[in-house]
């Protein structure tokens, strides 16, 4: 008798402390939530640029924390898998596209793309976090109206948090509960919880050179003159010299 009372109660006891610890947790993943910031600016120039972003987490973060940051790229950059594999190995993050890119394609046959970034974290989870991610600008239509730049809006990640010691999900309103891969690995999809766009920074726009569309016309009849120009004095060199 004693000993079925005392299982009972014992496990009693470990159901409340487990729903406890499990509140603790959630609670300070909201408050977490609530004091995180996102940002993005873009670095170099040319078609070749470098998107940094940084993660602000609160003073007090909870430890075990994982963090994803998704990015809705536009069609008039892309990524180039083969540099993000070499540079995945050297830095402290991962990152797997929800597509295959091709890198010659230009910006009008393309579409936007989703990548997810895993920063790698080793011990507790850090204050502030960093991740720079090479961009590059495809080639665009030329321009018809006299312009000699177009404009790429880049918008800043999503920020993606969860923590496998809490599990009341319903609590997080205003914030989002959505599905996304766990890993780089893409094997499995977990539950994240998003954050709410609370950052007054808008999209950064780049600007790419783009070609003069009215001088499609002359450029071509130029060329092809010059091509029979040059074709009729070889012909008529050829011919003097009998070299045919």
């Amino acid at each position: 008798m004693y000993f079925v009372l005392f299982s009972v109660l014992a496990c009693l006891s470990t159901c409340h402390c487990f729903t406890g610890n499990d509140e603790n947790h959630c609670g300070l993943l909201k408050r977490l939530l609530e004091s995180s910031r996102v940002s993005v600016e873009i670095n170099k120039k040319g078609f070749h640029r470098e998107a940094v972003t940084t993660v602000e987490l609160s003073p007090d973060v909870l430890s075990g924390v994982r963090v994803l940051l998704v990015h809705r790229w536009p069609r008039g950059v892309y990524l180039d898998p083969y540099q993000l594999a070499s540079l995945s190995v050297e830095s402290d993050w991962q990152i797997l596209l929800d597509s295959a890119i091709d890198l010659e394609l230009p910006a009008h046959k393309t579409s936007g793309f989703v990548t997810y970034v895993y920063p790698t974290v080793d011990g507790p989870t850090p204050r502030l976090l960093k991740v720079t991610i090479p961009v590059h600008g495809r080639y665009h239509k030329p321009s018809y109206d006299g312009k000699t730049f177009t404009s790429v809006d880049i918008e800043a990640p999503e920020l993606l948090l969860r923590t496998e010691k809490c599990t009341q999900l319903s609590i997080f309103e205003p914030h989002a509960v959505v599905d996304a891969p766990c890993t780089a690995d893409n094997s499995s999809a977990c539950s994240w919880v998003k954050l709410q766009h609370q950052q007054e920074q808008g999209a950064v726009g780049l600007q790419f050179p783009v070609g003069d569309g009215s001088l499609v016309t002359p450029v071509c009849g130029g060329t092809l003159l010059v091509t029979m120009i040059s074709c009729v004095a070889l012909s008529k060199y050829l011919w003097k010299h009998r070299l045919v």
